[in-house]
């Protein structure tokens, strides 16, 4: 039996530690979206189906803004579409803080006043027979 209904949201937050920062900036690479979206659609899946499932393919991967070491990410999947076996997701990855370290305070940090899309992505999830 699935849970699996259009319109289901899962979110997922996380820091951005400034050990995956890849470029000048501290950049972060795109890949690092594509695998926090392999987290959400992996609970998506246990959420509807019970079963970890397996990531099918993209349609679409989008890198809109940057994101930076220091940020804070927020990542939402919501499903749009069930097949008998395929689960079809939109991601979004949004950065709702970022660091803002000066010499005098580095450690600094604040939220947004407005989140930052910075990936968008459509997915495809398999998962196993009904049981």
């Amino acid at each position: 039996m699935t849970n699996a209904v259009p319109g289901l949201k899962i979110t997922h937050r996380r820091y951005v530690p400034y050990s995956h920062a890849h470029y000048a900036g501290n950049l972060v690479d795109g890949a690092y979206s594509l695998g926090l979206f392999g987290d959400v659609a992996t609970e998506m899946s246990i959420v509807t189906d019970g079963d970890e499932g397996l990531f099918a393919s993209y349609s679409d991967v989008q890198f809109k803004a940057p994101v930076r070491a220091g940020d804070v990410l927020e990542i939402t999947a919501e499903l749009v579409k069930v097949g008998t076996r395929s689960r079809v997701i939109d991601f979004v990855v949004y950065v709702v803080a970022r660091g803002a370290a000066t010499s005098a305070a580095p450690g600094a940090a604040s939220f947004l006043a407005e989140p930052i899309v910075a990936t968008t992505a459509t997915g495809t999830v398999v998962v196993p027979p009904s049981r």
